[in-house]
């Protein structure tokens, strides 16, 4: 692992800048909770090239995970050496993976840390070249910053940058790629690293030793997320055919209910202990109670929906589900607590695909499209376009989700650093 300084001194810390409060840091794949919920306000309806971005900083690599961010730092993860160009991906063994932290003040970079590929890796060709090699999100607390590189491992790094261990979950490749987000819980970092050896992952945070594991976790791109019931956490995780819920602590499973039968894209969400999954070709979504024990198919099934979307995941907000169709450019609304569609409304001009979940932020939803723009609608349960904004002069990919962040949207594309507010 090599360290590369930039401009700016390593030893301007985050201890050093001061914290913002804890609902201004968007630390780990779809904020605070994981719903995709920001509760500020004051953020921009429109911006294009010009109005509204703070500031704009190149990448130095390619890559479809979300931006994150802790304090006055921005992180976030990107590859290069390899995978550029599906005509002229390059020669494998020059792939790299990188961990950059910026400030989130103006986009200046402060440092960035690179891990050489554990090789073979899946060819960039078809699905993978969508998104490439860095598709999870880094998770962040005070104590560091912690990435999932598929194969190559899970690897822990200190704010300076330092990286502390890494740790190999498994070797595996799929023709999709890969791209679950690490999440954290007290004093471990847990994985979904069904592609790389089928098993939901604990490691210590301080070591990268195995905690718990639990296999069979089949056909499973979506990351677990940690549900408060009564009291108590769960983690929940969306997989082929199954719902299923462990003890986090120590990975004891604690009950299944059936769900999608098919692979599982979109991350669940949690609303007052019920359980929403959408998902799979067969575009469904269901809704469980959370909190049972064993298989709770007969009991704690609500209700289901044969509407969902493939990859995006939803957003909650006073009663409603909201989500937007990978392909098909279809923005949906229903009933959360009868499963009854509201809307359903094809999203114009249409985008080509809608990859990134959306984000919902002062009474609006946000769907970023890969390259048509960002769509805005009210977050209630008629239609309506309140504004299509699209930056002028920048061609490139937009994957990944935004994080939200002092009010102010941190937005990546697979080239470009966006820090996007009034």
């Amino acid at each position: 692992m090599r360290l590369a300084a930039f401009a700016l001194s390593t030893s301007l810390v985050l201890l050093s800048t001061g914290w913002l409060a804890a609902e201004e840091n968007w630390p780990q794949f779809r904020g605070p909770d994981a719903t995709g919920v920001s509760i500020q306000e004051g953020l921009p309806l429109e911006w294009d090239g010009e109005n509204n971005i703070k500031w704009k900083t190149p990448l130095a690599g390619y890559g479809a995970s979300s931006p994150v961010t802790w304090g006055d730092r921005i992180y976030v993860t990107y590859y290069n050496g390899y995978g550029l160009s599906p005509d002229d991906p390059g020669d494998e063994t020059n792939l790299k993976r990188w961990l950059a932290c910026f400030e989130r003040r103006d986009g200046k970079p402060v440092w960035a840390a690179d891990v050489a590929a554990e090789l073979p890796e899946q060819p960039y060709q078809g699905f993978v070249a969508l998104h490439g090699y860095t598709s999870s999100t880094p998770a962040v607390d005070d104590g560091g910053v912690y990435v999932f590189f598929n194969r190559t491992g899970v690897a822990a790094f200190s704010h300076e940058g330092e990286q502390r261990w890494l740790t190999n979950v498994g070797d595996g490749l799929h023709n999709f790629g890969a791209g679950t987000s690490p999440v954290l819980y007290g004093d471990l970092v847990i994985v979904n690293a069904c592609v790389e050896s089928g098993s939901l992952v604990a490691l210590d945070k301080a070591t990268g030793e195995v905690v718990w594991e639990q296999g069979d976790i089949k056909r499973a791109w979506s990351t677990p997320v940690l549900v408060d019931v009564d009291g108590k956490t769960e983690l929940v995780l969306s997989t082929e055919g199954k719902l299923l819920a462990f003890d986090p602590a120590d990975g004891t499973p604690l009950w299944s209910c059936a769900g999608i039968d098919d692979y599982i894209c979109p991350t669940i969400i949690a609303h007052d202990g019920v359980i929403y999954a959408i998902g799979a070709r067969k575009n469904t979504c269901i809704a469980v109670k959370a909190g049972g024990r064993g298989d709770v198919t007969e009991s704690h099934l609500i209700w289901e929906l044969d509407k969902g979307s493939n990859v995006s995941s939803p957003v909650y907000h006073e009663g409603y589900l909201y989500w937007a169709s990978e392909s098909k450019g279809i923005a949906y609304c229903a009933d959360a607590k009868e499963g009854k569609l509201i809307y359903q409304e094809r999203i114009e001009p249409r985008p080509d695909r809608i990859y990134a979940s959306p984000v919902l932020a002062d009474g609006r939803i946000y769907y970023v499209s890969r390259d048509k723009g960002t769509y805005v609608l009210p977050a209630k349960p008629e239609y309506e376009l309140l504004a299509h904004n699209v930056i002028a002069d920048d061609d490139s990919i937009f994957n990944a989700s935004p994080a939200v962040s002092d009010g102010d949207f941190i937005l990546r594309s697979d080239k470009f650093l966006y820090r996007i507010g009034k």
